[in-house]
């Protein structure tokens, strides 16, 4: 019998564990959290849901805990184009190596460094570890367009 519960989930938000956040901040110096809620916003510079992180500039040294639903690819393909316009961003994702996403903006590609990360997150104010797996995804700025084909 399958754990429906292990595949579904009452909200696609999952806010940051704050040690996290802190230790990758202290190695990138984050200037933009792309996709925030003023309540867990992780820079002081940050885009909400009704300004649409996914239609404004990223620029500098980015952030982003996209929502982990059906539009997550979106998130990750605009990861992939801002690098080209000098911004590096740093994005926590659950690990999902079997999708689309993950092998057609991530996986192998030169400019991405992918860092698995040990265990299952605890996010935000949640009593349970996250039921997936997660990682770290740094797209790294600079890289010419013709290294994403």
């Amino acid at each position: 019998m399958m754990n429906k519960g292990m595949f579904m989930s009452v909200t696609d938000l999952w806010e940051t564990p704050k040690d996290l956040f802190d230790k990758l901040n202290n190695e990138f110096n984050f200037t933009l959290d792309v996709c925030a809620l003023p309540e867990n916003a992780k820079c002081s510079n940050y885009y909400t849901p009704e300004q649409d992180g996914l239609s404004c500039p990223w620029t500098g040294t980015c952030w982003c805990n996209p929502p982990y639903g059906r539009q997550i690819g979106a998130w990750v393909k605009r990861a992939v184009i801002s690098p080209v316009r000098g911004a590096t961003i740093v994005m926590l994702l659950p690990a999902r190596t079997d999708t689309k996403w993950f092998h057609d903006y991530i996986y192998n590609k030169p400019n991405v460094e992918i860092r698995f990360l040990r265990g299952r997150l605890k996010f935000g104010d949640q009593k349970n570890n996250a039921p997936f797996p997660s990682m770290i995804c740094i797209f790294h700025a600079n890289i010419k367009a013709s290294n994403f084909s």
